[in-house]
């Protein structure tokens, strides 16, 4: 069975100053994600900070997390790295581990054109048997996939999955449909940018691949089995409810948002990698109140 499919909950990764991972706190965000129920768990996403880590403090938190689920809910962790070598690297530490999947985005510093990026994936593919999901998030790589790259790359071993930026609402069921048509059957297409997956979901994509959910699994999944049980309105009126979240993401970014949130439910004590500086002031009051009126802190 695929690990990329239904709601798929990107948690931080508590570290401190030197990078180091904060293995008792990530566990326990963990260990609450997997309580909820969520389908799936992202470690080492762009909320979980993965470009930040060495290798060695990545292997540390896939065991940590693997050691908390216990097998109940499959674990994909982020094995995206500047060099191909790298990247097979953490991709065979991540199968090594017990990860159920890898999420594998085009990390550079010099613009990569499409057929460098396919090189890198046929290496990887080549070198490890780990499922692997195309990340496709130019806001951070600077490169974004064609459904024609897609397409090609799904035709390679191992490569099952993709994670794209959700569409606009009206364009949702049109894209996953060119997707499909270019991918084997079983192929998952699924979506990130939180404030446009439920028209995703809506509209049939596999997964939804959430940061909010990283930490309130709860109002993730009220979108997500509204959406399984054929209730429509229900799930836009889950998804209404938590614009005033969506609109501090898109101010600030999921990432600081996240580790604010973190903070002020008292689910641990962490702050960003530096130079990604925490949020004070207006932007943490803003925070604290969106979360006070949503109900998730008192």
């Amino acid at each position: 069975m695929t690990p990329f499919k239904g709601l798929v909950a990107f948690p931080i990764t508590p570290m401190d100053a030197d990078g180091k991972v904060d293995l008792a706190a990530l566990r326990a965000l963990v260990r609450r994600l997997t309580e909820a129920g969520v389908d799936a768990i992202g470690l080492l996403g762009s909320t979980g900070s993965y470009p930040y880590l060495s290798r060695d403090e990545r292997r540390r938190a896939i065991a940590a997390a693997l050691s908390e689920t216990g097998g109940r809910t499959p674990v994909i962790a982020g094995v995206g790295a500047l060099r191909t070598d790298e990247t097979v690297r953490l991709t065979r530490d991540a199968r090594a581990e017990g990860a159920a999947g890898g999420l594998l985005a085009p990390v550079s510093y010099t613009p990569l054109t499409d057929e460098e990026v396919f090189a890198h994936f046929a290496a990887v593919s080549a070198a490890c048997d780990l499922p692997i999901c195309i990340y496709n998030n130019p806001s951070t790589t600077h490169f974004t996939f064609s459904d024609e790259l897609i397409g090609r790359l799904s035709a390679l071993d191992h490569v099952i999955a993709v994670k794209n930026p959700a569409p606009a609402a009206d364009t949702a069921s049109a894209a996953i449909a060119a997707l499909r048509g270019r991918a084997p059957a079983g192929f998952s297409v699924g979506y990130s940018a939180d404030w446009g997956c439920a028209e995703a979901l809506i509209a049939g994509a596999d997964a939804w691949y959430s940061v909010v959910a990283g930490l309130f699994p709860a109002v993730a999944l009220d979108i997500t089995r509204a959406v399984a049980r054929g209730d429509v309105a229900a799930a836009r009126a889950a998804d209404a409810r938590l614009a005033p979240l969506w609109t501090l993401f898109k101010a600030f970014g999921g990432l600081r948002v996240m580790y604010a949130a973190a903070n002020l439910t008292g689910l641990c004590a962490a702050a960003p990698p530096l130079p990604i500086l925490p949020l004070a002031g207006e932007a943490r009051r803003q925070v604290e109140a969106a979360l006070h009126d949503l109900g998730l802190i008192a």
